[in-house]
């Protein structure tokens, strides 16, 4: 896969990358950018706070970078060696490869990742496909995993796909119609200062379009570390209600928070997730 083969249109891959690192410029505290040669391609990586710090790796959403954690690195880093990753196959500085969802392919990659890294444990974040992967490894790799913070999570709560027809639907509307259209998907208000990055990406990137695998209850129960799930009542991507019943029924230890009123996107949480991972 060529790093085009990911976007729709190489001027506008060009764009994106051009904005990601206008916002890196702006990183709210001393970072390096470290790249990581890994048998996927190379990964990029932002790394802040202290170097003897216990590590926590963070992993983001589908169609976004590691830009989306700006608003909560200034509060973890204090306490906290923050690894945060470009996934692969996603619109940041990491290669374009996207191997199969359901297959160690993602857990042998990011095996590499944190060997480069120096990091033999850590405690993982998560969001959206970053949680199905951060899940995903913590099944498969317990050992490495410290404590799980899961928000939104793709995997365990059934994918809903009526939205996405929708804001296909909204596409031929040009900038306002995406704009309705990325509003419906990720739950984003009007105003939210985010709102134009997330409307460049879905403007010229192209988004993996295959369902989700979802794990089972055998692979849910083998989460025996800390874990903290956080979902949005009306999340319009994935079913909210079935992921915090399905976890609460195969990882009974786990604490899990429904917010009221929320959709998709899940800002507004760095004090308690902060709190748990510091617990």
């Amino acid at each position: 896969m060529t790093p085009s083969a990911i976007y729709r249109t190489e001027a506008g891959e060009a764009e994106i990358k051009r904005r990601y690192l206008d916002l890196l410029d702006r990183w709210p505290v001393p970072h390096e950018r470290v790249r990581v040669a890994t048998g996927q391609g190379e990964t990029f990586v932002v790394v802040s706070g202290p170097p003897d710090a216990p590590p926590v790796v963070l992993l983001h959403g589908s169609g976004a970078n590691t830009t989306m954690w700006m608003g909560d690195v200034t509060a973890w880093s204090r306490h906290f060696r923050v690894c945060a990753v470009d996934l692969i196959g996603e619109p940041g500085l990491s290669a374009p490869s996207r191997p199969p969802l359901g297959t160690d392919a993602h857990a042998r990659w990011l095996d590499e990742v944190l060997d480069a890294l120096g990091v033999d444990r850590a405690a993982v974040v998560g969001a959206s496909l970053g949680g199905l992967l951060a899940a995903d490894y913590a099944t498969r790799r317990p050992e490495r995993v410290d404590r799980l913070v899961l928000l939104c999570p793709g995997g365990i709560g059934r994918q809903k796909v009526g939205v996405l027809v929708k804001a296909v639907l909204l596409r031929p509307f040009g900038d306002r119609g995406l704009r309705r259209g990325v509003r419906s998907i990720a739950g984003i208000g009007a105003d939210a200062p985010f709102l134009d990055q997330v409307v460049l990406h879905f403007t010229h990137f192209r988004p993996r379009l295959e369902r989700l695998p979802l794990l089972t209850d055998e692979v849910l129960r083998r989460l025996a570390m800390p874990t903290l799930v956080i979902v949005g009542e009306r999340d319009a991507m994935l079913d909210s209600a079935g992921t915090a019943r399905r976890v609460r029924r195969a990882v009974p230890h786990a604490t899990v928070v429904v917010l009221p009123g929320v959709g998709h996107s899940i800002t507004g949480q760095t004090e308690e997730v902060l709190g748990f991972l510091r617990a």
